[in-house]
């Protein structure tokens, strides 16, 4: 069993929010409520998860537009909603108001997030959106790489925090090659907190490249991790799964003095 660090212990903690997707999907394959993604969410809470992340797609093919209202009455986390803002998606934020929207460029039939955005390309756009939400009292991630140019332009179009994509870090640690890129996400970290954004990071993190990452990428405020999380857990349990990542994600605070 692993060692549950708990918010009140002395440690530097990043945040553990955990995507339940994946739970949707399989409630999808069958039909019914089988898993229950609220039940889920909520248990996510009970065991230390410290938010809740869904990324709604148009075409609802895991998590629904119903759930995400169901769930914003439930959490009681911080609840982050991710996805492309497209005129629904900014109409469902709007009115669920979530303590976070992650602004994601994914195209409508992606699998899966697999790019930032190019801020300066869709500077007036990003703004729009940006002034929406934040008049709506919710703040803004938008999820990017770790190009240190497009990290200012975040800055510049109000957003509150950038997300970094993490693909490149984890395939590199897979491989062995993790010393060989983490200088990118340091450095992205450090410019980011520079120019007066906050930090959270997600895609392809787990239990093994996830220490290593937020030892060395600092200040990360938050990581949001679904598919293997949720993978783990077919193994370990739920609880003991989160017990790990939330490990994972702690440090002594003497370290960052």
């Amino acid at each position: 069993m692993s060692t549950f660090v708990s918010d009140k212990d002395s440690y530097y903690m990043t945040k553990l929010s955990v995507n339940v997707n994946k739970i949707a999907t399989l409630r999808n394959a069958r039909g019914g409520n089988v898993p229950n993604v609220l039940q889920v969410a909520l248990d996510c809470e009970r065991f230390g998860a410290q938010g809740i992340t869904v990324h709604p797609r148009p075409d609802e093919r895991h998590i629904r537009y119903s759930d995400v209202y169901d769930l914003a009455k439930a959490v009681t986390t911080e609840f982050n909603i991710e996805g492309n803002p497209i005129d629904s998606f900014v109409e469902l934020v709007c009115q669920v108001k979530p303590t976070q929207v992650t602004l994601v460029p994914d195209a409508p039939d992606a699998l899966t997030s697999n790019a930032g955005w190019d801020v300066k390309s869709n500077t007036s756009f990003l703004q729009n959106v940006i002034k929406q939400f934040k008049q709506n009292g919710i703040r803004v991630s938008i999820f990017v790489g770790t190009d240190l140019a497009n990290i200012e332009e975040a800055a510049k179009v109000g957003a509150d925090r950038i997300e970094l994509y993490t693909e490149p870090y984890a395939k590199a640690f897979e491989e062995g090659r993790e010393l060989q890129v983490i200088t990118q996400f340091t450095n992205a970290a450090k410019h980011a907190n520079n120019v007066g954004l906050e930090v959270n990071a997600g895609h392809d993190l787990n239990r093994f490249n996830l220490r290593f990452f937020a030892q060395n990428v600092m200040p990360l405020h938050e990581v949001s991790i679904g598919h293997a999380l949720i993978a783990d857990a077919l193994y370990l349990g739920l609880e003991e799964t989160i017990h790990q990542y939330r490990a994972a994600l702690a440090f002594p605070s003497i370290t960052f003095h």
